[in-house]
């Protein structure tokens, strides 16, 4: 991750925690890559389904509230949060529609989702290299899915992506998205 983090992949983790405000929930945090990253005026608190991950993400959160749990299963009341921030996650979560749905569940009203993630290729032959390569890929990095269409994923959760917070680059999307009808 270090040379990808140098490549720019700081920068949009830095864009992605920075920007949370209030009541924040940090969905797959993993080892804590993003914690550095949130400003003063969000109050975090992180989950992560991996338990053995979690003594990283201590370190780099020594003051953050984390859990065990799954995007699946929230353990949190619904309406709890003003922003969620997700980072290469859903493209692990075996059921991304349910996960993304408790995401929207435990969002407030006006809140915000905040996603980085890796998605399909548009490109026919790098579709179809993410098609060929998927099991194997899902196999060796424990269940990463690299052509997954995770904006549509979103979208079908009753999101509407703000577009013009939407980054593209390659493979990779950087965006906000807010419950569709909220404004």
């Amino acid at each position: 991750m270090w040379v990808s983090e140098r490549l720019g992949l700081g920068a949009w983790r830095h864009w992605l925690a920075g920007g949370a405000l209030g009541r924040t929930l940090e969905v797959g945090c993993g080892t804590g890559r993003n914690l550095p990253h949130y400003g003063t005026g969000a109050r975090v608190v992180a989950i992560e389904p991996c338990r053995e991950v979690l003594a990283a993400a201590r370190r780099r959160g020594p003051r953050v509230p984390l859990a065990v749990a799954s995007a699946e299963h929230l353990p949190f009341r619904s309406g709890a949060f003003d922003t969620v921030v997700s980072a290469l996650v859903f493209c692990s979560v075996r059921d991304p529609h349910r996960g993304l749905r408790e995401v929207r569940r435990v969002l407030r009203p006006l809140g915000t989702l905040r996603m980085m993630e890796h998605v399909r290729s548009r490109h026919p032959l790098g579709a179809r290299f993410q098609d060929t390569a998927q099991p194997a890929w899902t196999w060796l990095t424990g269940g990463c899915r690299p052509n997954r269409e995770t904006e549509a994923n979103v979208t079908a959760a009753g999101f509407v992506i703000d577009q013009d917070s939407r980054v593209a680059e390659g493979v990779m999307r950087r965006f906000v998205a807010r419950p569709a009808g909220q404004g």
